[in-house]
């Protein structure tokens, strides 16, 4: 059993990559439906605790294979610092945008009439459903508004996973980690939520975009003002994301004591370590 985990190759990291993200979008996105498209069930606290728990739940499927990644933002800066492989990054991203993409029309097909009723001509009232608008579609939020708030929100996330995987600081239990990343998405959500609706993460936000582009809402790629923003959400995370983790080593890590192979952003059955 321990051999055959240890040889599942790059296709069973991407597999699990795919899986995980997956399982993070079915319940982020449906969420977001449920709480836009209806009356009474539910608010931006139920959102934020799903996405939570959707983290959650997809660090729980691929950790033991991928390390469980699930954004291309939290990929680039265990590259950058961490010493993850760069010629994994692109498939991994790739796997991750498409697990989010596959979700994201599950949701769509699966609240096919909710969203009819709600928004028939399918436009930017219901289109935050499946990706983010700066002040959510609302708030007198501009472009470089919530570009400013993707980096902080990712800096304070990258920096947060690589200071609760540290094996050599006060990590949880092997078994306990997703839970409490789960808890960061969810703390990030109820505190950084208005500006930009916390993407944080390229591939929950370009995959179910597209899912939407392909499904009647042509506007996807634009915000209510009209203006080209799908890449705020894949450009301010991975920036955030190499200054969180960054942060985390010049202002933490550096100061811990070195103690075997372990790095923070990795667990022992990282893949990385497997193969070493």
């Amino acid at each position: 059993m321990a051999e055959r985990l240890k040889n599942h190759g790059l296709a069973g990291e991407l597999a699990a990559e795919f899986a995980g993200t997956l399982i993070l979008i079915l319940f982020g996105v449906g969420v977001v439906a449920q709480v836009v498209a209806t009356t009474g069930l539910g608010d931006h606290n139920s959102i934020a605790w799903a996405w939570g728990l959707g983290v959650t739940f997809g660090v729980y499927v691929a950790a033991r294979i991928s390390g469980a990644h699930l954004n291309p933002a939290v990929t680039v800066a265990l590259a950058v610092f961490q010493g993850f492989s760069w010629r994994k990054v692109v498939p991994y991203s790739i796997a991750q945008f498409l697990g989010a993409f596959l979700a994201a029309l599950i949701v769509r097909w699966n609240y096919t009439e909710v969203l009819a009723k709600f928004d028939p001509g399918h436009t930017i009232k219901s289109q935050f459903v499946f990706s983010t608008l700066p002040g959510n579609g609302a708030l007198p939020v501009h472009t470089w508004g919530a570009f400013r708030d993707q980096v902080i929100g990712t800096a304070i996330l990258l920096f947060l996973i690589l200071a609760v995987t540290d094996l050599r600081n006060t990590a949880p239990a092997a078994n306990l980690a997703p839970f409490i990343i789960g808890l960061i998405v969810v703390a990030i959500g109820m505190a950084f939520g208005t500006d930009a609706g916390y993407a944080i993460n390229p591939a929950r936000d370009f995959g179910p975009r597209l899912a939407s582009f392909f499904t009647g809402y042509g506007g996807a790629f634009r915000d209510q003002y009209g203006d080209l923003y799908f890449w705020v959400p894949i450009v301010g995370p991975i920036i955030g994301a190499v200054v969180g983790a960054g942060l985390y080593k010049v202002l933490v890590g550096r100061f811990l004591p070195v103690e075997g192979p372990e790095e923070p952003g990795r667990t022992p059955n990282d893949p990385e370590l497997e193969h070493a």
